[in-house]
């Protein structure tokens, strides 16, 4: 018996989300990157571009068996999955459903606060807690 399948988070090369994305499509695995359109200036002109929500970042459902964990692993561009010492953590589907939802609109996505190297946070919740 096959295990559920679930989202989980892969961390990227830096700017590889696009390939990573396409590399895993091709191999038949449903994958979730969300972009954002954003203003990006040029020298003569400016132009609303899409970008990675999460840059360095995207989604990719699994059943997490050792075939497939391997074939994402493999995939070009792929740094590894985000968890901790047990393996991958899952994303709930209801968070998955959210951004996808956040990201099919037109109005500008808020992504919160941005904070700076050194910047004092209090982390209340979660596995970080």
């Amino acid at each position: 018996m096959k295990p559920p399948r679930a989202w989980y988070v892969l961390h990227t090369k830096s700017r590889f989300e696009n390939v990573v994305h396409e590399g895993l499509s091709k191999k038949s695995l449903e994958a979730f990157l969300p972009k954002i359109q954003v203003r990006s200036r040029r020298r003569d002109r400016v132009a609303m571009i899409q970008v990675p929500l999460f840059p360095g970042y995207l989604f990719v459902k699994s059943a997490q068996d050792a075939y497939e964990h391997l074939e994402i692993l493999k995939t070009t561009g792929v740094v590894r999955f985000i968890g901790n010492r047990e393996g991958p953590l899952p994303v709930p589907d209801d968070n998955i459903e959210s951004l996808k939802i956040m990201v099919s609109g037109t109005d500008a996505v808020s992504t919160g606060r941005r904070f700076k190297k050194g910047d004092k946070v209090i982390v209340v919740n979660g596995p970080l807690t």
